[in-house]
């Protein structure tokens, strides 16, 4: 049961419907295009209403990259839950980033708008705090998946590797790959027919070029992907389109 007042409620439903105009309006528009005096009008608001809740627009910015944020990061914890084998949970959390990119396929447009310093500089400290934490918390999950695997004896690490260091070289590789995908449109006129299946080919092989046990020529991770949708995702796989 909420414990918020209804006073509380009220300034939460707002800034939602705030959000998700402002999102729309990034999304079609951009940047230059996102106007507090806009937003506004859309919603019938006053001027000092919007500015009540955001001092500026990116403000507004960082708060849907959050938005977001915090949803993935959901969607992570309930993965490196499911049952199996380091690797497997790895792959778990694999099938819940593509999940997210198929569900929230604007993230990557707001999240790179948000990293620009120009705009950076201009958020609070407290949402910025916020978006730090969510990634050290996404880092850790991941890391704490790999020492798994290391204290099984299904994987070693190059000496001076540290966990945190594998997860960043997955991290920059999903990460690059799917920005690429949210601002791309001739993918498939440069050969890449299936850029999901690609990103997953290339995260199996590089985890092979570990060592990490089980390895794909053993094991059907194209099944694992069906099995984690089904079974952890159900919901989301639906909205996402099967």
């Amino acid at each position: 049961m909420s414990t918020l007042t209804r006073k509380q409620r009220e300034i939460q439903e707002r800034e939602q419907r705030i959000l998700a105009v402002a999102r729309t309006a990034l999304l079609e528009q951009g940047y230059l295009g996102l106007s507090m005096d806009a937003i506004a009008a859309h919603l019938e608001y006053s001027k000092g209403t919007i500015y009540n809740h955001f001092p500026c627009k990116e403000e507004i910015i960082i708060a849907l990259a959050l938005e977001t944020n915090d949803k993935r990061l959901g969607m992570f914890e309930r993965a490196a839950a499911w049952p199996g084998l380091p690797r497997e949970r790895m792959a778990a959390v694999g099938v819940a980033a593509e999940l997210f990119v198929r569900l929230f396929p604007g993230h990557f447009r707001v999240e790179q708008l948000v990293r620009s310093t120009s705009i950076w500089e201009k958020t609070s400290n407290e949402r910025r705090e916020v978006m730090r934490s969510c990634e050290t918390r996404c880092v850790g999950l991941l890391a704490g998946i790999v020492r798994d695997a290391i204290a099984q004896g299904h994987l070693t690490l190059p000496d001076g590797m540290s966990p945190e260091d594998l997860v960043f070289g997955l991290w920059a590789q999903t990460f690059g790959a799917y920005a690429i995908m949210a601002t791309s449109e001739n993918l498939q006129l440069l050969g890449v027919t299936d850029p999901y299946v690609a990103v997953r080919t290339n995260i199996n092989r590089m985890l092979d070029g570990f060592g990490w046990a089980p390895t794909s020529d053993v094991h059907p991770y194209p099944d694992l992907f069906e099995r984690v949708s089904n079974e952890v995702f159900p919901d989301e796989c639906q909205r996402a389109g099967g």
